[in-house]
């Protein structure tokens, strides 16, 4: 078993304040979000940054969904937060900077990969799915904070 890591970035025009407050919203920005391989998705305690419990399924191909309980944190480097599976390694840190067009938001990925063959396959083809899907959550995330905005 080897760590798999999925980078994304894109640049947000907003100030860094306002995108880090839109994606620690999970009980009605992230909702706005969400592209279709999300679903069922449910927010079971909390609801804005640290101590928020999220629950969905991740459709990473028509036939492959993982459930997904997380907890969010948020590490103090900065403006982070961090959604831990408690089912399975999977983690996935949000990370707001500034940036001259107004923030910079990067996403990482990582999980325990499977070894073998089956390793194999999900080393090569899951960092490209992951990038579509939350690619599309990222150009999401620009449009509902445009939209939002007075």
């Amino acid at each position: 078993m080897s760590e798999i890591l999925v980078v994304l970035e894109r640049d947000v025009v907003a100030p860094p304040d306002v995108t880090f407050d839109a994606l620690a919203d999970y009980s009605i920005m992230r909702p706005k979000i969400l592209p279709e391989q999300f679903t069922g998705y449910q927010v079971t305690a909390g609801g804005t940054g640290e101590g928020t419990h999220i629950t969905y399924d991740l459709h990473a191909t028509k036939k492959r969904v993982r459930h997904v309980e997380a907890v969010i944190t948020e590490p103090p480097a900065g403006q982070q937060l961090l959604e831990s599976d408690t089912r399975s390694t999977l983690r996935v840190l949000w990370d707001v900077a500034a940036a001259p067009a107004g923030s910079k938001v990067t996403v990482k990925i990582t999980w325990q990969g499977a070894g073998g063959v089956k390793g194999f396959f999900e080393r090569t083809f899951a960092p490209g799915g992951l990038k579509k899907i939350y690619g599309a959550k990222l150009d999401q995330l620009q449009q509902q904070i445009a939209q939002d905005a007075p």
